[in-house]
């Protein structure tokens, strides 16, 4: 793991309306990821996870405070900047996979690299080096809807990855899998981070045995979050 740190948070809210009602989901955030480093999220249903983590990826911003990932403050970037730079940067892996139902599996892992203008022939190459990695060489020629749950986990990880990005996020990426099955995807990202060292990986789960797993352990709560050292000094 290395010292430099690849996300930064700074004084990060979050509300929303309901009515008259104001829901203050994040409440000025400070948090800061290393490259390389394994961080799990937990939390109560509704404490904000899966919005925090829309807000690293680019996909919903904030009320106030600062995002800077990889050197770029997201600030400083409008849609289409935006779009280009989670196609470079980032990786996602989500509970409900988000396979295209059209795609083959092959297709489906090729997408983000399609998307970013990869040459074709370095973009197959890579999507089947990443398949035949994750346990899917066989099943590349078959739609989303011929696959297992774990298949299609397995073909959204390799998704993530074609564009080799420096952070994975992932949200519940075991949560529809059993556990054997679930199990047979935590050693996929033990894998990653063995063979992607610089590649930092911000999992959420409500799973208590699986975020242990991870570098370090923070949990979402009452809009803040706390590591596990943190909360024991409390």
């Amino acid at each position: 793991m290395s010292d430099r740190i690849i996300l930064s948070l700074t004084g990060v809210c979050k509300h929303y309306r309901m009515g008259a009602a104001r829901i203050d989901v994040l409440r000025g955030i400070d948090y800061q990821v290393r490259a390389g480093e394994w961080v799990s999220l937990t939390g109560a249903s509704g404490s904000g996870k899966t919005t925090f983590l829309h807000i690293l990826g680019l996909l919903e911003r904030p009320d106030a405070g600062t995002v800077v990932a990889c050197g770029q403050d997201y600030a400083g970037l409008r849609r289409g900047a935006a779009a280009d730079f989670r196609r470079r940067k980032l990786g996602f892996v989500f509970q409900n996979y988000c396979l295209l139902p059209e795609l083959t599996a092959l297709e489906n892992i090729m997408l983000p690299g399609m998307l970013a203008g990869t040459p074709r022939r370095e973009l197959e190459k890579e999507a089947r080096a990443l398949a035949e990695r994750v346990g899917l060489a066989d099943r590349l020629a078959h739609r989303s809807s011929e696959l297992s749950g774990g298949e299609q986990q397995r073909a959204a990880i390799a998704r993530a990855l074609v564009n080799r990005p420096e952070i994975l996020l992932a949200d519940e990426p075991t949560g529809n899998l059993d556990s054997r099955t679930g199990e047979e995807i935590l050693r996929l990202f033990r894998d990653i981070r063995a063979e992607r060292p610089e590649c930092a990986i911000i999992m959420i789960t409500h799973n208590a045995g699986i975020a242990a797993l991870a570098d370090r352990m923070d949990t979402l709560a009452d809009g803040m979050i706390r590591t596990a050292g943190e909360e024991e000094s409390l």
